[in-house]
Formats: structure tokens, C-alpha cells, sequence
């Protein structure tokens, strides 16, 4: 569960980095700030997911 959340939040900094490095035209910067958004957030939800309908922490 803490690894969801600590996920969740990496997750919502990524956005918050990528918003801000595309207000300053750093477009490098955002891809990566994307990528890592995708991932920590697609992991997290599902580690949520599997937490909230399997009872386990795992994704299946």
C-alpha cells in the first residue's frame, strides 16, 4: 500500500514537473516528465486496483 502511494505521488510530481517545463519551453524535459507519468501512475493505479478487488498487492 505505502508503495502505491509513494508511486501516486512521484506520479503527481512528474505532472507538475512536465507543466512546468512546458511553460519554459523545455520540451526534453517534458517527454521524460510524460514517460514517468505514465509509468508510476500506471503502476500505482493498478498495484490500487489489484489492492481494492483482489486484496493483494500485486497486479494480476
Amino acid at each position: 500500500m505505502f508503495l502505491a502511494i509513494l508511486f501516486l505521488l512521484v506520479a503527481i510530481f512528474s505532472a507538475v514537473g512536465a507543466y512546468t517545463s512546458f511553460k519554459g519551453k523545455n520540451f526534453f524535459a517534458v517527454g521524460f516528465s510524460l514517460i514517468s507519468v505514465a509509468v508510476f501512475g500506471f503502476f500505482s493505479i493498478a498495484t490500487l486496483y489489484s489492492l481494492i478487488v483482489h486484496g493483494t498487492g500485486a497486479p494480476l
